[in-house]
């Protein structure tokens, strides 16, 4: 466990005693109404306070506060995916009391004036999240360890929706028998193992994580795929393809041109990219501030405009997919099956953890169900690329 995770339980503290709830603050109570939840009301998506500390936590620091507070067992919801549907259709996420504005601005500027995203910081979320523990994501995904959005269109399950994925990634980057792949971002090499396996190519996959490096060599062993542990900005060689699937969240705006410009580099004239990001519907000046500091720090989601513009110059847009609702549908299997494991994972991690990762999965359901929140699959060339592009869906 990492530091902000271990920090959680603080074993051998004394802990503050609970307040009794008492009446909610009414400037929280009316913000709260905007998007029809109530607090301490008796629907699924109603927030239920434990502890009157909660109130000032989530007045004070807004989305931070809110999170940190669920962590501590401050209030509960049954039905948290309901609730921030709501929340965010409100806009709340982007409405702060007087307190916690001043901090918004704060991080506004910090995303506006630093570069989160450099070479040197970029290990940061694979130490933080992706290194919390493969027996994590063992149990919360799919065989394959596909930590992105499945596709679920003809899919009953998500075994079955995660490989529609994959092949649909497949066939839309026409992949050839002895064709070079570049996977940026392989994850625990699930992309790079089908790709070898069902469609014959060479792959050379790039992660920023230990531990997923060292399951994807496992898995991928005896298949013609080289996996490194690399930043995208150093790679070298000619490729006929480049996927990057859940990896662009990453990069950052600061970081966008330098990003297509070295897939540009990289891909052959006739070559293809395909692109699969979350995206949002319009440009934001901060990443939520809960889930930089708990899941994935650093992290910027692109707006369509943002996206356009960077790829504007360097590559034709082919194709332009959206299918966000599928990833709703993807985070409420994975809190299924994580909720699942855990008399098995409560072996290694303590409750707070569990109240996190919860947090984490059904809030970005809502963020999806919402609408705020979109899936795209851009496919891409260079302008070189003759005879145009035939768009496939399954």
């Amino acid at each position: 466990m990492h530091s902000d995770q271990a920090a959680l339980s603080r074993p051998g503290e004394p802990q503050p005693q609970p307040q009794p709830a008492g009446q909610p603050p009414e400037a929280l109570r009316d913000l709260l109404a905007r998007a029809d939840v109530q607090i301490n009301g008796s629907r699924p998506w109603d927030m239920r306070v434990n502890d009157a500390r909660a109130y000032h936590r989530i007045l004070t620091q807004w989305s931070l506060g809110a999170g940190e507070a669920y962590m501590d067992g401050d209030w509960d919801c049954e039905r948290l995916d309901m609730m921030f549907e709501r929340l965010i259709r409100a806009e709340l996420d982007r409405t702060a009391p007087g307190p916690a504005k001043v901090k918004l601005l704060v991080e506004s500027l910090r995303h506006r004036v630093f570069n989160l995203q450099t070479a040197e910081r970029a290990h940061q979320v694979g130490e933080h999240h992706y290194d919390a523990g493969n027996d994590v994501f063992e149990a919360m995904l799919d065989s394959r360890m596909i930590y992105s959005c499945a596709y679920w269109d003809q899919a009953k399950d998500l075994e079955q929706a995660q490989v529609d994925k994959l092949e649909m990634i497949c066939r839309k980057l026409e992949l050839r028998p002895g064709q070079k792949l570049l996977d940026i971002g392989c994850g625990w090499g699930g992309l790079a193992r089908f790709a070898a396996e069902y469609f014959g190519v060479r792959v050379t996959g790039i992660t920023i994580s230990k531990e997923q490096l060292a399951m994807a060599e496992a898995r991928c062993r005896g298949l013609p795929v080289k996996l490194l542990l690399q930043d995208y900005r150093s790679l070298e060689g000619r490729f006929d393809k480049i996927v990057s699937v859940g990896m662009f969240e990453h990069v950052g705006p600061k970081n966008y041109a330098t990003y297509f410009d070295t897939a540009r580099r990289l891909l052959k004239p006739e070559g293809l990219f395909l692109l699969h990001t979350i995206g949002v519907d319009r440009p934001s000046a901060h990443t939520d501030p809960w889930i930089e500091r708990y899941i994935f720090p650093n992290g910027k989601l692109p707006s369509p405009s943002e996206l356009s513009s960077a790829v504007e110059g360097r590559f034709v847009i082919e194709d332009w997919h959206n299918f966000g609702p599928d990833y709703d549908r993807t985070l409420m299997a994975w809190a299924e099956r994580f909720e699942a494991a855990w008399p098995r994972l409560s072996k290694r991690y303590d409750e707070g953890f569990r109240r996190m990762f919860r947090y984490y999965l059904l809030s970005c359901a809502g963020f999806f169900r919402s609408r705020q929140g979109q899936l795209w699959q851009l496919v891409l060339s260079g302008p070189e690329r003759r005879g145009g592009y035939r768009s496939f869906r399954p």
